[in-house]
């Protein structure tokens, strides 16, 4: 069993595609870290986005019902109001736009933006189903291509300041 975790957190494909799917760093951190291990940009990006989109289902459609269950614990209360709040703040966007806010937030590859962050939003402002899991998807297509453009067109700057 130490062996296979071994192994897998050995394998570059395997660190960018987790990194894909934790909160924390989605694809800001997946992508640079891939490009940064070496490993052709297209298999980044697949395993990254890929990474990125395995939470999003689940989130949408337990979040609502596991945090309601959750927050009767005073420990966990005290979490989600603090985590719903600091949201809400960061979400006048989609209160706004609705669906085509959500693909922003969650396209603007920015701390406490991405598709988890998106998933709660959604959830909060009650958008359905059918119309936030496109959108968060638009958003996590818009991010893997600004983040990459960051990434390689940063890298080319660098080369060219002769840093």
């Amino acid at each position: 069993m130490i062996g296979l975790i071994k192994n897998l957190f050995n394998n570059k494909e395997v660190l960018v595609f987790i990194l894909g799917m934790m909160p924390v760093s989605e694809l800001r951190g997946a992508i640079p870290a891939g490009l940064a291990m070496g490993l052709p940009l297209k298999n980044v990006l697949l395993l990254a986005i890929a990474g990125n989109l395995v939470p999003v289902i689940p989130m949408l459609l337990l979040f609502e019902p596991v945090s309601a269950r959750i927050r009767k614990l005073r420990l966990f209360k005290k979490f989600f109001d603090w985590f719903f709040e600091r949201t809400r703040k960061k979400a006048d966007l989609i209160e706004k736009y609705e669906v085509l806010g959500l693909a922003i937030f969650v396209g603007i590859p920015l701390p406490i933006t991405g598709a988890w962050t998106g998933c709660v939003a959604a959830t909060m402002f009650k958008i359905k189903f059918k119309y936030a899991l496109p959108a968060i998807i638009a958003g996590i297509l818009t991010a893997a291509l600004i983040v990459t453009a960051a990434c390689i067109f940063g890298k080319g700057a660098w080369i060219l300041l002769g840093k």
